[in-house]
Formats: C-alpha cells, sequence, structure tokens
C-alpha cells in the first residue's frame, strides 16, 4: 500500500497534449467553402454556415438590418410557414440556433446522424429560399421593437450600446446586433430580400460539416445539399473589419439614470484585432488584469474597496480593431473612486508594476488547464472549426494553443499590456445618477463630462 503525504499539495505535472481534430477542406462548384470534421463519439451531427456579414454589414440609418434577416429565414420556406418549419425541426430532434456577430451570422443545426440529411437539406432550405412574407416580417420586427423596451430598463444593455456609439463613431461596428428603435422602424421588407439577396451566398460562406462519417462521406453530404446553391448578381455589402475606425476623443460620458443606486460601468478602448500575432500574451495579461475572479482588478475593486460584486476585464473580438474593455457595476458614492482605480491598474500593468510569477502561473492555468473542455461535444468541434475559418486561423491553431500560452513570459506581458492597454486614452461610460456623482467625476482629470441620452 502506497503511502501519501497528505501535508502538502500533490505536483502539479505538465499539460497533455491536445489533439484537435483533423480538418478537411473541400470548395463546391458554386463557390461554397465546406470543411469537414470526423468526430464518432457519438451519433450526433452538426451544421454550422458562417454568412460573412453580421452586424457589421448593416448600412447607416438600417443597424438592425442582418439580426432581422437572420430572424426572418426560419420563418419559412416554400409554401411552409414558421409552424411547420419548426415542427420539421422538431421531427428530427434538431437544435437550431442562429448567432448574429460582428463579422458573420452563423446558423448551426445538430441532430442525429440517421437524420443528418434531413436537417441539411432542412437548413439548405432555409437559408437559401426563404418565404419572407410580409406578415412575417412585421412580427419579426415588433417582437425586436418590444425587446429594446425591455433594454432600456437594463443598465447593462444601456451602457453596452452607449459605450459601442463612442468607442466606433460612424462605424459599421459601433451598434448592437437588435439595433436601434428608430433603424427598425425604418425597415421595410424589401431591405430584408436585398440584403438577403447580396449577404446570403455560397461564395461568401463556409460550411462545417462535423459527425460520425468519413471527410469523403461528408463532403458528399454537402454537395447533395448545398450543391445546388446558386450565386446571386446582387452586391454583397463592404467588410466592416477593413474601415478604419475614427479615433475617439471622447474620455468620459454618462447616460443618466435618476435615483440608481448603482453605477454601471465600461471603461476601455480599441485594442488589437482577432489576428493579431500577441493573441496568447494578450490572453494571459487579461487574465491577471481583470479576466478571472483572483485577477488584480476584482481583488482591488470588489475585496480590498467593496464596490462593487464582481468586475471584469476582456477583449470583444473581431476581425477589425476590437475593444478592450472593463465591466463593473458599482455602489453610486464609489464611482469615481472605482474609474480611478480602475485607470491605475490598467497602467500599472505594463509599466510599475510588472506581474509576479505566482500571478503569471495562475493566469496561464486558467487558460489552459480546463482548455479540451470546449471541444467535447460534435457542436463545440464544428463551431471551433468555424471560427478558424471565421479568423483565417491555421487549422493547427487549437493544437498550438496551450504550448503558445504556456510559452508567455513575464516581458510578454508588460509589452503587450504597455502597446494594447493605455488608461491615457481609455473612454469612461457610465449609466448612473448624474446629480449624485457629477461634482466627484469632475475630479477624475478626464475632460468634460459629455451627458448622453438614453437610446429608445
Amino acid at each position: 500500500m502506497m503511502r501519501v503525504d497528505r501535508s502538502r499539495l500533490p505536483e502539479v505535472g505538465l499539460d497533455p497534449i491536445f489533439r484537435f481534430p483533423r480538418i478537411a477542406r473541400h470548395t463546391l462548384e458554386n463557390g461554397l467553402d465546406v470543411r469537414t470534421v470526423e468526430h464518432r463519439t457519438v451519433p450526433v451531427s452538426t451544421f454550422v454556415l458562417t454568412v460573412a456579414g453580421g452586424l457589421g454589414a448593416d448600412a447607416p440609418g438600417q443597424e438592425g438590418l442582418a439580426a432581422v434577416t437572420a430572424d426572418m429565414v426560419d420563418e419559412g420556406t416554400g409554401e411552409s410557414d414558421a409552424i411547420e418549419v419548426s415542427e420539421a425541426l422538431a421531427r428530427i430532434g434538431a437544435d437550431y440556433d442562429v448567432d448574429v456577430g460582428a463579422d458573420a451570422t452563423l446558423f448551426t443545426i445538430t441532430t442525429l446522424s440517421r437524420f443528418a440529411e434531413q436537417g441539411a437539406r432542412l437548413l439548405s432550405a432555409i437559408l437559401t429560399q426563404p418565404s419572407l412574407r410580409q406578415a412575417d416580417f412585421d412580427r419579426v420586427r415588433q417582437l425586436r421593437l418590444d425587446r429594446l423596451r425591455q433594454l432600456n430598463d437594463l443598465p447593462p444593455a444601456v451602457a453596452e450600446r452607449a459605450f459601442l456609439r463612442l468607442l466606433y463613431p460612424e462605424h459599421p461596428y459601433g451598434h448592437l446586433a437588435i439595433g436601434t428603435s428608430t433603424s427598425l422602424r425604418s425597415l421595410a421588407l424589401d431591405d430584408v430580400t436585398r440584403f438577403h439577396a447580396g449577404t446570403f451566398q455560397p461564395d461568401r460562406s463556409t460550411l462545417v460539416v462535423a459527425g460520425p462519417g468519413s471527410h469523403d462521406e461528408l463532403r458528399q453530404l454537402a454537395e447533395a445539399t448545398f450543391g445546388g446553391w446558386s450565386a446571386s448578381r446582387a452586391v454583397a455589402p463592404a467588410a466592416a473589419s477593413d474601415v478604419e475606425p475614427a479615433v475617439s476623443l471622447q474620455r468620459l460620458a454618462i447616460v443618466p439614470r435618476e435615483g440608481a443606486a448603482q453605477s454601471e460601468l465600461r471603461i476601455g478602448h480599441l485594442s488589437a484585432r482577432r489576428s493579431t500575432p500577441d493573441y496568447a500574451a494578450l490572453l494571459v495579461m487579461n487574465a491577471v488584469l481583470g479576466g478571472q475572479f483572483v485577477s488584480r482588478v476584482n481583488l482591488r475593486l470588489r475585496e480590498e474597496k467593496g464596490y462593487t460584486y464582481g468586475a471584469r476585464t476582456g477583449f470583444d473580438w473581431r476581425r477589425g480593431l476590437s475593444p478592450f474593455s472593463l465591466q463593473a457595476s458599482v455602489h453610486t458614492a464609489s464611482t469615481a473612486d472605482a474609474v480611478r482605480d480602475t485607470l491605475a491598474e490598467f497602467d500599472a500593468i505594463g509599466r510599475s508594476r510588472p506581474p509576479s510569477d505566482s500571478e503569471l502561473a495562475l493566469a496561464k492555468a486558467s487558460l489552459t488547464r480546463g482548455y479540451p473542455r470546449n471541444f467535447e461535444t460534435v457542436q463545440q468541434v464544428a463551431r471551433a472549426a468555424a471560427q478558424l475559418a471565421l479568423y483565417d486561423l491555421p487549422d493547427t491553431y487549437f493544437e498550438a494553443f496551450i504550448p503558445r500560452i504556456n510559452a508567455v513570459g513575464t516581458d510578454d506581458v508588460v509589452s503587450v499590456a504597455a502597446r494594447y492597454v493605455d488608461a491615457a486614452r481609455a473612454t469612461t461610460l457610465i449609466v448612473g445618477d448624474h446629480a449624485a456623482i457629477g461634482e466627484s467625476l469632475a475630479s477624475l482629470g478626464l475632460g468634460e463630462l459629455q451627458v448622453l441620452p438614453a437610446e429608445s
């Protein structure tokens, strides 16, 4: 019997080698990029179709159009209405999901493999042959207008909308996918029809097929169900990632919320693209600064000062320049102090207070120890492969992730913090009680306070 020394913790071993399934690439005659992944753990198949565009394809004054179009495609196809499409999905036990991002819209359908062809044909019909009826459009738009009214009562949603407008003035990224009440009311069914024709094209899309079949079998399934998709002659919108954002000059702004017991904070600026070679070092830096519970920002604002229940920093990654920001809800009386302390932490990590060895080790462990959990299901694997296509990442990216994180050193963290996190150009947005905190905000030295209207 082996004796165990319970007086000390066991030694932490090396990270096991992680292997991501091989991705095979194919291009159909209509230009559709197809990527297949063999996943034989369970008899389940997933199809992920990525359509280039996303909310960044919304034209000025038509914010929300991409999301409305994404909602409309499953409202009916051919003679089938929304209920019949829903019943068709239910008959094969399919899980259907839509995600409208900044640069693309992802449509995902997962079903038992014996229904894979039916699921793929249904997804193809939904996306390439939607009915786009006036009655469905009126209902979808009204549901979104109702949702916007609800969001106006949620400080985090109000803060997110206002913060994006400040970071991306006059830029396609400068709004949420849901749009605004003004833009939604101006939309017509013809706008949806034109957007669908210009954006939903095979040569602008990527299909990932994952399931328990060979690469050749999965490719044949993709060709049988999406090979008849014909490209239209409609003009596609320009990529938002190609538009250079204007520099935001506003450093301090507030959306008044009279009598609010807490202030919702957003503090940050545009930082890096998802494709940056500094991605691994930035993740480690963020984990030290504010990306986990024991990070500096959370320990300072929550544990040391008692301003908040929790504060986190992070990147909202995009193909174009992406925001780095803090998100927190703090007690009204502590608003100015919380802003001051946050900016101090932004400044310190790349200058006066580099991460300690223990901070660095803990940060890297938070990113690597549970990493394989992100690829347990066929749907997770398929969506991961779709992310590689969206951001033009190599097929070996996931296998290289853990070694790259572990290779990050203190000098790397200090270097990227100094280059990508700058307290001097950070924008601070507050949703809170203007009368209660206005005077204290003047002491921050962040310039004139801009008062923003709550978006309706």
